[in-house]
């Protein structure tokens, strides 16, 4: 500590836990700023992955299909997960097996484009499937 002291820097324990204890004199405020400034260039390199939902129901025609399709290819392209959900609503509940139809239908539109992340499943009143783009 007086070492420390006499050179005008800080005793900062590095490893409070080691036998015997390990410290470092040194600037901590300094050592604190380096520390933020490392954590923010890691920050800004990550990617930030968001989750884009289309909503389908069991009774679309193919052009809705198409056109829904195309957008969540937008979606891909840009770097953003798929959640591609189809809503039971009333008596379509008893008829779930033609919402697989559609999700297996709109995977084949998306064929060159998406992989399957998560396979289709029923939660609650919805049937889900989360697509991610198609790595090179």
């Amino acid at each position: 500590m007086e070492i420390a002291n006499e050179r005008k820097l800080d005793l900062v324990n590095v490893a409070p836990n080691a036998k015997p204890p390990v410290c470092k004199i040194l600037n901590y405020g300094k050592y604190k700023y380096e520390l933020a400034k490392k954590e923010k260039e890691a920050r800004k390199n990550q990617k930030v992955i968001n989750v884009k939902e289309i909503r389908l129901t069991p009774n679309i025609e193919i052009h809705d299909l198409t056109t829904k399709a195309k957008r969540a290819i937008d979606f891909l392209n840009n770097g953003d997960k798929v959640k591609v959900s189809v809503r039971f609503r009333g008596r379509e509940m008893g008829h779930t097996e033609k919402g697989r139809e559609v999700l297996d239908d709109f995977l084949e539109l998306m064929d060159d484009n998406a992989v399957v992340e998560k396979a289709a499943k029923m939660e609650g009143r919805n049937m889900t499937m989360f697509l991610v783009p198609k790595s090179e």
